[in-house]
Order: structure tokens, then sequence, then C-alpha cells
């Protein structure tokens, strides 16, 4: 089978995308990772489809998937790249909303950058002490559709990203299905920069949507940060997030940021 795709970036977050509207594509697990793979497919950090809604709820609906194949409820910045792809696609100039595993997600546009909605994050941990091979890390957590960790560092640069980060990820604390791990520099108050170790990629990617979600709330918790929050990811981009923010509590949670077209082509199945 030929597919038509579309590459897209978020913020160097990248991803495959495909109108299935008529339900005729049906990936398996082998194929995606295939198709993600960086020497012998596309590649993408995941793989987003376009399916009709199944409620009434939302305009549409995605099915989405990690580069390794397995199914991923949330992205950030790949819900910024499925909003504009609609847009492409069915030609809409207002917003857009579409079903995903954590919730309907809502977007609106702005040129080549889109800002969707995010489902209210759950599950807030602050500061809890986890021993690693690099010895006892202070590690805040909170869900923002999928788990983050978040580790605060005095140089994103210097960040063991790929191997505290897969420690973490693995981390007996996060079982049974692990967690995101964000390590988060403070720049200046209400800046931050921010690398990201992506559960399902099983490594560093150039940006991370609710990773970035994450660590903005976590810096507003715990060093007084006040919505927007400005963040650098490790892509170059700069993302902006903003909320409501009530004790421990947060509403309307948006992650704003360029979501551009790559390329398109053919590919056999």
């Amino acid at each position: 089978m030929l597919l038509e795709f579309t590459k897209m970036s978020g913020a160097g977050n990248d991803f495959i995308l495909f109108d299935n509207r008529t339900g005729k594509i049906a990936f398996t697990r082998d194929q995606v990772a295939r198709l993600c793979h960086r020497q012998f497919g596309i590649g993408a950090d995941g793989i987003m489809a376009l399916v009709p809604a199944r409620s009434a709820k939302a305009d549409w609906a995605w099915q989405f998937y990690n580069s390794d194949g397995s199914d991923a409820e949330m992205c950030g910045n790949g819900a910024r790249c499925f909003a504009r792809y609609i847009q492409k696609l069915t030609g809409t100039t207002g917003r857009t909303s579409f079903e995903t595993v954590a919730g309907v997600i809502v977007a609106e546009f702005d040129g080549e950058n889109a800002t969707v909605n995010l489902t209210s994050p759950q599950g807030l941990r602050l500061r809890e002490m986890l021993a690693t091979s690099a010895g006892e890390i202070e590690v805040s957590s909170l869900n923002t559709g999928v788990p983050h960790a978040v580790v605060f560092v005095p140089d994103a640069d210097r960040a063991m990203v790929q191997s505290l980060g897969s420690e973490l990820r693995h981390h007996p604390h996060f079982k049974p299905r692990g967690t995101n791990v964000n390590f988060v520099q403070i720049k200046t108050p209400g800046f931050i920069r921010v690398r990201t170790y992506e559960r399902g990629v099983e490594g560093e990617t150039l940006a991370c949507g609710t990773g970035v979600t994450a660590s903005a709330i976590l810096s507003s918790v715990l060093h007084g940060f006040h919505s927007p929050i400005r963040v650098q990811v490790q892509g170059g981009d700069e993302l902006q997030v903003s909320f409501r923010a009530a004790g421990d509590q947060f509403s309307d949670v948006t992650l704003g940021g360029p979501a551009t077209f790559v390329f398109e082509g053919r590919i056999a199945l």
C-alpha cells in the first residue's frame, strides 16, 4: 500500500501525519517503528493519523503512536502540529478540536503558530528524593496528559539527559509505566530552558510540549513564577505556557509556539 504523508515539526519535535478519515489504514507496531526510524524510514518522534470524531464533543480525533510503535496518550507539540494539519486539509481558519486519549484538545491559529489547550494537570508531587547512580536526586512530578518528572539543574548543557534520564524513566518510583524526564535550567524569572528524555522515544527529543508544560508549572510552584512562562527547548525555539493557578490546582492550561510543515511524500507501508 502506497501512502501519502506529511512531515511536520513542532519546535523540533517531529512527526509523520496521515489522512485516515476513510479508516483504511491500520498500523502495526513494527510498521510505526519502521516509518519513524531515522535511517531506514522517514524519521520522526511519532506518527499521527486524522480520523473522524468518535463523539459530538470534538470536530475530529487522532490516532497517535510513539516512535517505538506504542500507543501515546498525549503530546503538546504533536497536538499543535496536528491542529495545523487539520487546518491544511479542511481549510478551517478559526479554531478546531480533536479527541485524544487524554481528552478533547482545542486549537487556535496565528500564522505558523498554533496554541492548544491541555487537560488539567494531575498528580502533583514535590521535592521527592530518589536514589540514583548519581546519588540522591530531588525530583518533582506532574501529569500533563502523560507523566513527567522534573529535575532542576544549574546548567542544562551539562545535564546527563541520556544516562540519568533513562535511569529515572525506569525508576521503581514511577512503576509500572515509567515517566518522561525533564532537566530544567532557570534562565531568568519566568524564562526557563528544558531538555527532555521522552518515554516511548527512549531518548532526548528537541522539544516535548507536555514536558515543557510540566516544567513551567513546577517552576511556578517551586520558584514563584507567574503565567505566562517562556520556555526555550533543545531545538532552539521558544514556547509559551499559560495557566490559571489556585493552590495546587491548575486550569486553562495552554501551550503556544511554531508548528511547521517540513515536506510531503509517499511511502510503501
